[in-house]
């Protein structure tokens, strides 16, 4: 295959110092329409107030996933759609197996026509976009937003979420709708109250309050271990704090010995240490791992737990109203680290795809847009606790304790914000690999430098694959 080429350097800083208004990225490798999409496809005359060209009377089909988020904000879309286009029925159905049920129909070629595709069974973007099986919604971008027809959709969205959906072309196959911020996540109150501690902002201070925790009772740490890529919430600014952009670079190009760096080994040494010193409650690893953990921790059998921005929601039926909660930054090693202490991992979350076949393309598109508008964007941080990624959107709201933490923690990193680009540009490195090396990891199956090298030759495999399209630097 031939390789695309991004300057991700760039990206992430104009990303996060708010500069990014219009991509600028690579060369055009794929077709401008995004693959082979539908030329039987419903489309009406496009207007003023049908910019798009929707045909009024066409059905819409949403697949939503069912997790953290539900899908309660998404029907608040549906039924935008359904007063804007009353001739139109839409039709939105809820899966936690978004590739079980959505994949085939892909392939047979009568797919919904947007797919929020997201959760552990979501579907291989880079293989789609391959596949010419997703379309290009840069239509949907250059046209009026909701809010204001002077106004372009993409002009209307926080820096990050084109580039997210753009693997090495000028084309955009992914938009998102809320920015996640991943760390460590905890209860003021805890920490306050009944440890009588700050946030620890080294990993000695870490160590030093996990210990006191221990000795009330309370394991440090929790996580899920049946989903335990979660780790990877914590860890992945950690990587960039000790190793610096260059070493986040090193994982996002597949560079040769990426994972065998001395700041990787620091990171997993870091927490074989919390593993050997029992401060990790552990025993979550059925299905629902994730809200097994969550629960532990909301119940207060832990002070942390790795996470992101949507656990405030999906735990909101287990969070004591005096909890606090909170996300912090992951603890620096040493003063003299590349990315100082505040370094985040916050990048634009939560995909939807429109597939190329979608019997009504223009309707998707369409139902896109109406997501972007300020009304649903408003509803969304209403339903799931979560910021959208319409600028302003919130601006003035009154916040709950985790978005409000959230946004601090975005100020605060200022221009030290991190994107993991290869966990969407190579999905199954991330969520089949690493999943497997930090899950045997974590159960104490394998040593540090065993794990290194098992994610080394992961990447190794991916960087050799003849099916796997390669991202290259500019």
């Amino acid at each position: 295959m031939g390789t695309n080429s991004v300057n991700r350097r760039d990206v992430v800083k104009a990303t996060a110092a708010g500069l990014l208004a219009v991509p600028a990225l690579g060369s055009l490798t794929s077709c401008a329409t995004g693959g082979d999409e539908d030329t039987k496809a419903e489309k009406g005359k496009k207007s003023a107030k049908n910019p798009l060209g929707v045909k009024e009377n066409a059905a819409l089909q949403a697949y939503i996933f069912n997790g953290g988020y539900d899908d309660k904000y998404a029907r608040f879309v549906s039924d935008m759609y359904e007063k804007r286009y009353p001739k139109a029925e839409v039709d939105q159905k809820k899966t936690e197996r978004i590739a079980t049920q959505v994949q085939p129909r892909i392939i047979k070629g009568d797919p919904p026509d947007v797919v929020n595709n997201s959760g552990a069974e979501m579907m291989s973007i880079s293989k789609l976009v391959k596949n010419k099986q997703v379309s290009d919604v840069t239509e949907l971008l250059d046209a009026p937003s909701w809010d204001d027809p002077d106004v372009k959709v993409r002009d209307t969205l926080v820096p990050g979420v084109l580039e997210m959906g753009q693997f090495g072309t000028d084309a955009c196959y992914q938009l998102n709708i809320a920015q996640t911020v991943y760390g460590i996540w905890y209860s003021d109150t805890m920490l306050r109250d009944r440890l009588e501690t700050e946030y620890p902002k080294t990993w000695d201070d870490m160590l030093a309050l996990c210990k006191k925790a221990k000795k009330k009772g309370v394991h440090g740490w929790t996580y899920p271990a049946g989903h335990p890529r979660y780790m990877f919430f914590s860890m992945y600014s950690m990587f960039g704090q000790a190793g610096g952009r260059k070493q986040l670079d090193a994982f996002d190009y597949l560079e040769p010995n990426a994972w065998k760096t001395d700041a990787v080994k620091q990171v997993f040494e870091a927490y074989e240490e919390l593993l050997a010193k029992k401060y990790v409650l552990t025993g979550f690893d059925g299905k629902n791992a994730h809200i097994e953990a969550q629960t532990a921790w909301t119940k207060g059998k832990a002070v942390f737990i790795p996470d992101g921005s949507w656990v405030e929601n999906e735990a909101k039926d287990t969070t004591p109203k005096n909890f606090e909660m909170r996300v912090g930054a992951s603890p620096s090693f040493d003063k003299g680290d590349p990315m100082p202490f505040g370094t985040l991992y916050a990048p634009p979350g939560e995909p939807y795809i429109i597939p190329a076949k979608a019997s009504n393309r223009q309707g998707g598109l369409e139902w896109m847009r109406m997501m972007y508008s300020k009304k649903a964007a408003v509803n969304l941080f209403r339903e799931v606790s979560s910021m959208p990624v319409v600028k302003g959107a919130i601006d003035g709201m009154e916040l709950p304790p985790g978005v409000k933490s959230a946004q601090q923690a975005v100020k605060a990193a200022g221009d030290n914000i991190v994107i993991a680009f290869f966990k969407e540009w190579y999905a199954d490195l991330w969520r089949v690999d690493f999943d497997s090396v930090i899950g045997k990891f974590m159960n104490g199956e394998t040593s540090v430098k065993e794990a290194m090298n098992a994610m080394q030759k992961a990447a190794d495999r991916t960087a050799k694959d003849p099916d796997v399209t390669k991202i290259k630097k500019s």
